[in-house]
């Protein structure tokens, strides 16, 4: 949900990359790519990443540029995408579907006005979505690079919490906060970042609350998520407050004359996510670098350029870290 409110409550830490080598993290693949996705557009002609066709696949740089980042670390990430989304998020759906439409307007506007060249970059960023091809791409891009990939039956951060909860990944990794809803021990964020990460630790965040995870979730109801509005007023501190005095949620609201839609099917998103265990991934990885460079440069036009430097970077890690790591 990326609700910023629960950055006040996590318990999140500086995590070196020195410290992660050996690693296995599941990767919220859609909140990744669409990080890697805007940014490219943001800060690259379009022509870069537009076929001959019409066709843009600015993700195809962006999935270059951002892999390095996990062999560099001898990490291995596993990429999770979404399946269906769930009923009760179809609301948040569309606020984000007419919010990309009123930018598509005031990019169509700023193109014909003559807007200068950041004020136009900056729109097409923000009108950016994961269309079929975009997906597609991605998934033959890092198949040909032999990089793990799970299909979640739902959201794909409900999936990659739950494998980390279930001890088969180290971690999920997410830009968001809802994997500490759902329950997963670490979760890696900023792995889009030229730095660092950081480490939300779930059990630490329950104890430095004095919350059960199920009292985690209900403060969070209390405050809003992408499955409903939170009550007016209701920031994280009294959120907490409410769910300590009064038990829980349902105790809360009655304290409070309130209620909150679904309550019960909210709180089943989180604790009951619809996840998985039917998947396999050999974490033992061995990337065609020349495939995967010809698919990129040949079959989607990408100039060599843009890409060489992070496909440079791919094959140097296999060096650093050994072939028989990979192999």
């Amino acid at each position: 949900m990326g609700n910023a409110d629960l950055r006040q409550l996590a318990l999140i830490e500086p995590k070196p990359l020195a410290e992660l080598g050996g690693s296995i993290v599941a990767i919220d693949a859609h909140n990744w790519l669409y990080r890697y996705l805007t940014t490219t557009v943001r800060f690259t002609s379009s022509s870069v990443y537009t076929t001959a066709a019409g066709v843009e696949v600015a993700n195809l740089i962006g999935v270059v540029q951002g892999l390095p980042k996990f062999f560099e670390a001898d990490v291995t990430p596993i990429f999770v995408f979404d399946g269906g989304v769930a009923d009760l998020k179809t609301d948040e759906v569309e606020s984000r579907r007419e919010q990309r439409e009123r930018y598509e307007k005031e990019l169509e506007a700023a193109r014909s006005g003559g807007a200068d060249a950041a004020e136009i970059s900056t729109l097409e960023s923000r009108t950016q979505r994961l269309t079929k091809t975009i997906q597609e791409t991605t998934r033959e891009l890092l198949d040909l690079l032999d990089v793990p990939i799970v299909e979640a039956p739902a959201e794909g951060e409900a999936q990659a919490a739950y494998m980390a909860r279930y001890g088969d990944v180290e971690y999920a990794g997410s830009e968001d906060y809802d994997t500490l809803l759902l329950g997963a021990p670490y979760t890696l964020r900023g792995l889009t970042s030229s730095g660092d990460p950081e480490c939300m630790d779930f059990e630490r965040t329950l104890e430095s609350l004095d919350l059960t995870w199920e009292g985690l979730v209900d403060a969070a109801i209390l405050m809003g998520t992408d499955f409903n509005e939170g009550i007016p007023g209701i920031g994280p501190k009294t959120a907490v407050k409410l769910i300590r005095e009064h038990g829980d949620l349902s105790g809360a609201l009655e304290a409070r004359n309130e209620s909150i839609p679904h309550a019960d099917r909210i709180r089943a998103m989180f604790l009951n996510p619809t996840v998985t265990d039917d998947y396999e991934y050999d974490t033992h990885i061995d990337p065609d670098i020349g495939a995967a460079r010809q698919y990129v440069t040949e079959q989607w036009e990408i100039p060599a350029d843009e890409v060489s430097r992070g496909f440079e970077r791919i094959e140097d890690s296999l060096a650093q870290t050994g072939l028989d790591r990979w192999s």
